[in-house]
């Protein structure tokens, strides 16, 4: 035999208000969101400087440099004008090329000098 139980207010009494212990929901949010705020500062902070650097490796390029362009291609720089670079790509047969200032990977001799 099943036996249920139920219980009534009187009428005209509001049911009993629920108990609510501890800090409201938003809070406990808030260290995750402090976590994200120090995420996003310590990456953006991080893509900054590397952004200075590749602009200073392309605004002290000078004659002589060996570069690698973003395609792979190794020179050396002839000469520089503001927006571009002229490279020398094959010595036998005297190529030279211009290359955007922004197409220039790296500079192969501040890299041997890193690593020293």
């Amino acid at each position: 035999m099943n036996v249920i139980a139920q219980t009534s207010n009187p009428a005209g009494t509001p049911p009993p208000a629920p108990v609510t212990e501890g800090p409201p929901a938003f809070l406990n949010f808030v260290p995750i969101i402090l976590l994200l705020v120090v995420f996003w500062f310590f990456i953006s902070r991080t893509k900054k400087g590397e952004t200075q650097k590749r602009e200073d490796m392309l605004t002290k390029l000078k004659k002589g440099d060996e570069v690698q362009t973003i395609g792979g291609e190794f020179g050396r720089v002839m000469d520089t004008k503001d927006d571009r670079v002229l490279l020398k790509v094959d010595e036998s047969s005297n190529t030279k090329i211009w290359y955007s200032r922004s197409a220039i990977h790296r500079v192969m001799g501040e890299e041997k000098a890193e690593a020293k």
